[in-house]
């Protein structure tokens, strides 16, 4: 039986990015990778395989495989390590949350985060964070856009 592996550097940079993450602000899987890329463009990026893939170095999908960081691998990396970071903050591009995961529409909408109508969606263009520190940037609750 294969057990879960400590987190990788590059996991660890996402789950500290991840829990800087605002309340009732979000980022994209995309933008999470942008962010890391930009912060350090010329870093490769180790991303856990997926289960039942080889686990020979140097094979493709193998842990050991170096690979650019992308929403994909970010989500993977949620999917893994996650569970101790405000998770809910990391969604699609559209403003939803994977299949699975709709509880994070609960928990954003308690922090206050802008919904699109109907209310189903986050608002991306008030409620996505830069990254810049300490949540700058214009209140996710303001009626201007980012």
């Amino acid at each position: 039986m294969r057990g879960v592996s400590l987190p990788t550097p590059i996991a660890e940079r996402v789950l500290d990015l991840v829990a800087r993450i605002p309340p009732g602000r979000v980022m994209a899987y995309g933008d999470v990778a942008a962010y890391l890329a930009d912060a350090d463009t010329a870093e490769a990026a180790e991303v856990p395989g997926e289960p039942g893939e080889s686990e020979e170095p140097g094979e493709p999908g193998s842990p050991a495989e170096p690979v650019r960081l992308g929403p994909r691998q970010v989500g993977r990396i949620m999917a893994l390590y996650g569970g101790g970071v405000p998770w809910w903050r990391v969604l699609r591009a559209d403003g939803t949350h994977a299949p699975g995961l709709e509880e994070g529409l609960r928990k954003l909408r308690a922090e206050g985060a802008p919904l699109r109508a109907g209310g189903t969606r986050v608002d991306m263009a008030r409620a996505r964070w830069d990254g810049g520190a300490g949540g700058t940037g214009p209140d996710p609750r303001s009626s201007g856009a980012d």
